[in-house]
């Protein structure tokens, strides 16, 4: 296996495993963190693509929309909006004093929203994994 390949494959599978802390953190009713999950998972699938993409590692950042400017896919202007918002889940879950308007804002209605929405960009995102 290659050095590239490796790194496909650790991003794909770290994805799964963030994917399943959020689905846990959901349950236990830690919703901001949840949604902190969320976009860890979507980043690592985008990550993961990008290397498949450029054939090197992939870049030290963590917007996602800018992630999906390194690939060629076609998203839909949903899926493009709905990671714009959840690109912002990082810098609310990483920065004490937006953690607190953050914490306020997670309801169960709107982590559960989110929450939703990312599994459905995650499976797509795993269908894009199998092309090429």
């Amino acid at each position: 296996m290659t050095k590239i390949n490796e790194q496909i494959n650790y991003w794909e599978k770290s994805a799964e495993r963030n994917l399943k802390t959020a689905l846990s953190l959901f349950k236990t009713k830690h919703y901001d963190a949840c949604l902190f999950f969320c976009h860890l998972t979507l980043e690592k699938l985008l990550k993961g693509l990008v290397v498949k993409q450029i054939k090197k590692a992939a870049p030290y950042i963590h917007d996602l929309e800018r992630l999906t400017l390194l690939i060629k896919l076609s998203f839909t202007k949903d899926q493009i909006e709905n990671i714009k918002i959840i690109s912002e889940f990082s810098l609310a879950g990483r920065y004490d004093d937006e953690k607190f308007a953050f914490y306020k804002k997670c309801t169960k209605k709107y982590t559960e929203k989110y929450l939703n929405i990312s599994k459905e960009l995650y499976l797509w995102l795993k269908e894009q994994y199998q092309k090429k």
